[in-house]
């Protein structure tokens, strides 16, 4: 047992703090909070079930069900991955990726197509406009939680 004199001080330093080295509050905040991924998928059933799987699985989730209202949520929210269907009204899921990557703000955020169509033709035209990953629906859960984790950890 270690004894102290009164009137002494015991001094703590941490090497990093002598270094000058800081992080932004801002930054800590955002490292705490929960990966958000945007589901832009016209049918309602695929949205609830895929955004109740990854919401349990501790993901932030944003919902569209159309690609112009997708693209705004992208462009605002900035996720770090957007799931993404190939059909949809108003802007189809071809337009929505080759609109976000050609945007310098949100050209960084990855893309998985969840489309029934699942010819190598729609393979290949998903990823000449920058999709990431392309999944045949129906989805397997499993298997979309462990593409999700690949691309944005968690």
């Amino acid at each position: 047992m270690s004894q102290t004199t009164p009137g002494t001080t015991t001094v703590l330093t941490f090497s990093d703090a002598d270094a000058g080295l800081s992080w932004p509050l801002d930054d800590w905040a955002a490292a705490l909070e929960p990966p958000t991924v945007l589901i832009a998928d016209d049918d309602e059933g695929v949205r609830d079930l895929v955004g109740t799987k990854l919401r349990a699985a501790g993901y932030r989730t944003l919902l569209a069900a159309d690609g112009r209202t997708a693209l705004a949520l992208a462009v605002g929210e900035r996720p770090q991955l957007v799931l993404l269907d190939m059909c949809m009204p108003g802007l189809d899921g071809l337009g929505f990726c080759y609109e976000l990557h050609s945007s310098p703000q949100t050209a960084h955020i990855p893309v998985i197509f969840m489309s029934g169509r699942g010819e190598q033709a729609d393979l290949d035209l998903g990823r000449v406009v920058g999709a990431e990953d392309y999944m045949v629906k129906p989805i397997d859960p499993a298997d979309l939680l462990r593409r999700v984790q690949h691309l944005v950890g968690h």
